[in-house]
């Protein structure tokens, strides 16, 4: 089975290096999602579709910080800069843990019924860990709230947008393909698009500068001001759900305001 694999990727390498720009971006899709189909040793669209989870009330909720594994301070990276000032906020900085088996590090705030999530694996297949992690904690796709980088967004804007396509970007698709839905809530965080004629990989794949490190800190207060009042309107609104009889009310995240930071 994997030598079949390994010959049919080298076999459309081939064919896509002879191929116009569009037709690589459509095989590295593919060969993305294929390799993290494979990844996933069982179907985790039927875990998260069980019936036997715990009450609406007692579920768990996971924020993941999206980005490449070694690259720390890069652009691309963003979310796992914020996902860590978040956790030192939440005073549980010291508590990440490495877990294999779901290719990532974690730390489990039991009080808060609450998993965040940073993926050791390339941007790339970023879903595969959020998929292993969602199964194994029974965590429902509509719980899970991504945070990542935004290239239409310049650095100081950041948004909360309510599923939707990846609008481009390789690790919310990832997550969409290994979860396979969108209704996932994602954190938008703006590092605006390359000024000149620098490339869309080296913009991303950057460092910040000195004058963006500046804003840089003032956005992580703000993402995380943000999530803090993301999971505490989730928790009223499942307080009000389950006692209302009439299920409560949806959660009005969609629409919200993004922020800016003047610089």
């Amino acid at each position: 089975m994997i030598k079949r694999l390994l010959v049919g990727i080298f076999t459309c390498l081939c064919f896509t290096l002879r191929q116009p720009r569009r037709y690589f971006l459509t095989m590295q899709r593919f060969l993305t999602r294929t390799v993290s189909r494979l990844w996933l040793c069982e179907p985790v669209a039927a875990a998260m579709s069980s019936e036997t989870q715990v009450h609406t009330q007692g579920r768990r909720r996971m924020v993941v910080g999206l980005g490449n594994p070694g690259m720390e301070g890069t652009r691309h990276n963003v979310g796992m800069a914020v996902l860590g000032a978040l956790a030192a906020h939440l005073g549980l900085g010291e508590r990440w843990r490495s877990d294999r088996q779901l290719c990532g590090e974690v730390l489990v705030a039991d009080a808060r019924r609450l998993v965040l999530l940073r993926p050791r694996v390339l941007m790339n297949i970023n879903g595969v860990a959020v998929a292993k992690a969602a199964s194994k904690y029974g965590i429902q796709p509509e719980d899970i709230l991504l945070v990542h980088d935004e290239m239409d967004k310049p650095l100081g804007k950041v948004a909360i947008k309510h599923g939707g396509s990846a609008r481009g970007h390789n690790g919310v698709r990832s997550c969409m393909d290994c979860l396979r839905t969108d209704v996932m809530l994602r954190l938008r965080v703006g590092i605006g698009r390359p000024a000149g004629k620098m490339s869309v990989e080296r913009h991303v794949l950057g460092r910040f500068g000195a004058e963006e490190r500046n804003a840089l800190d003032s956005v992580l207060v703000q993402s995380v001001d943000i999530l803090m009042a993301q999971l505490q309107d989730q928790e009223e609104e499942r307080c009000s759900s389950s006692s209302s009889p009439a299920g409560g009310k949806q959660a009005k995240v969609a629409n919200m305001e993004p922020l800016q930071i003047h610089t």
